[in-house]
């Protein structure tokens, strides 16, 4: 480890086998076509992140997003992994600029296409006359990231069940310092897992090729023949759908399947139709009531920024399933809602009526008025690319408490900004006597000083005093006769 080179390389290695390890690749659908072993942009910026935070590449400062985007666009410059491409005129072309985005799709290059080290080392581009190794330095470099190896980076030595219980505490802290939440209980207990499990043939590869995965399939095969977003991002949310209903659609687009009006017309009457009268839980998890309730009072007061982060923090306790339905769906009504697509309804505009069709599926609460659901829904709807990423805040929280963990401090110890000091048990109680102690002295002076209190009530009130409290009565009135 002597050498920079080697320090950078190392740097380098180790982000790009975390990102292989940590980021999820399976099937996806990007531009109404399916692709395989495929991971979303935004993802990638999250996994990058969280490494880069965690080992302190960047020292102890926070790490803004946008230097994890740098990271993934040099990843990709250096053919780490490659974005899926997309045909126009029936060209396949590719974009230059990494995105970080929910809908953008990567693929990952094998080790002959990608690198050109036995360790797996991706090799920059032929056309640079610099070596690898000082080009990784350079890279890294302009990033301003540090090049000193710890032994904390080589190997942290926590399970990864403890670096996940570290991320749910951090995220429930974090929302804590947003919003006040009384009521902690569900809210650290875990994950919500009562929603069904996704239908079709990403959830589970050895399907049979029953009558409902083949309709599935072909509504694919339909949407993917229509060149339409609205008509992809409808039958996204079918793969969350019972399979009853998506036969209903799967027979009713065959007869009118060279009506595209018809074919949106039937398709959101169905989805409207489920997420209308579901009887699952709403696909924002309501831990506790005051999570709805505190996010929809920072709307009204106009602190958007803080409502994201707050909406993004809790989305990171839910499960992964009630995430991407919720991505999906968000997808689609922000699509359905713009001005020139499909007319939904005769006398409002689609903004509204995807609004009105939807919201109770997404955030639902007896204690919150309508007004403040309908915010937060088209709030989130506006904001649905931004809502699924990690903010930056919770990244640098969960690092200082796994160093605190890995260097053997209190696991205890409060990370990131805080609003009270840790005491000990000594002086919380004499701090608690203290208190104790000035309040019963100012309930003393009321009673004796009220001039509302007839003499016979006085005398009553002061001897039922100092039954209780006798010390504090006499430091009160001393050698006075009352």
């Amino acid at each position: 480890m002597a050498g920079k080179p080697f320090r950078a390389t190392f740097i380098w290695g180790s982000i790009i086998s975390n990102l292989h390890t940590r980021v999820a690749v399976k099937r996806r659908r990007h531009n109404l076509k399916s692709y395989h072993d495929c991971f979303l942009g935004s993802e990638a910026v999250d996994v990058v992140l969280a490494h880069i935070t965690l080992n302190r590449f960047f020292g102890d400062e926070a790490v803004p997003r946008y230097k994890a985007v740098r990271l993934c666009q040099a990843l990709m410059d250096s053919r780490v992994f490659e974005p899926v491409g997309v045909k126009v005129f029936g060209k396949e072309k590719k974009r230059a600029t990494f995105e970080d985005s929910s809908c953008s799709l990567y693929r990952f290059l094998s080790p002959t296409t990608g690198s050109s080290s036995s360790q797996g080392m991706p090799s920059y581009s032929t056309h640079s006359p610099v070596k690898a190794d000082k080009s990784l330095e350079d890279v890294l470099g302009n990033l301003n990231l540090s090049s000193t190896i710890t032994p904390q980076m080589i190997n942290l030595g926590l399970s990864q069940e403890l670096v996940d219980e570290v991320w749910h505490q951090q995220a429930v802290f974090r929302l804590l310092q947003l919003i006040e939440l009384p009521l902690l209980e569900k809210l650290l207990e875990g994950k919500d897992t009562s929603r069904p499990p996704l239908h079709g043939m990403d959830s589970d590869p050895d399907l049979l090729y029953t009558s409902s995965y083949l309709d599935r399939e072909v509504l694919k095969a339909f949407s993917e023949a229509q060149a339409d977003e609205w008509m992809s991002g409808a039958v996204d949310c079918l793969e969350f759908l019972p399979d009853e209903l998506v036969v209903e659609v799967s027979r009713g687009l065959a007869g009118c399947a060279d009506d595209l009006l018809r074919c949106k017309s039937l398709l959101y009457e169905v989805l409207a139709q489920h997420y209308g009268h579901t009887q699952q839980p709403p696909l924002l998890s309501n831990h506790v009531f005051d999570i709805h309730s505190g996010i929809s009072e920072l709307l009204v007061n106009g602190k958007q920024e803080q409502a994201l982060e707050a909406l993004q923090l809790s989305l990171k306790l839910q499960d992964s399933r009630s995430r991407e339905e919720l991505r999906r769906l968000l997808r689609f009504m922000a699509v359905a809602a713009k001005p020139q697509e499909v007319k939904l309804h005769k006398e409002i505009e689609n903004r509204m009526a995807v609004k009105r069709s939807f919201s109770s599926a997404i955030v639902y609460s007896r204690r919150l008025s309508k007004g403040k659901v309908d915010l937060m829904v088209l709030f989130m709807m506006d904001n649905h690319c931004d809502l699924f990423k990690i903010p930056v805040s919770l990244h640098k929280m969960v690092s200082d408490r796994i160093m605190n963990i890995v260097k053997g401090k209190d696991p205890d110890v409060t990370t990131g900004p805080t609003y009270c000091t840790r005491v000990s048990g000594k002086a919380y109680s004499e701090n608690a006597q203290k208190n104790t102690k000035e309040e019963l002295w100012s309930l003393l002076r009321t009673i004796h000083e009220n001039p509302k209190l007839s003499p016979k009530e006085k005398r009553r009130l002061l001897g039922q005093f100092y039954k209780g409290h006798p010390e504090i009565f006499v430091q009160y009135f001393g050698n006075k006769i009352v």
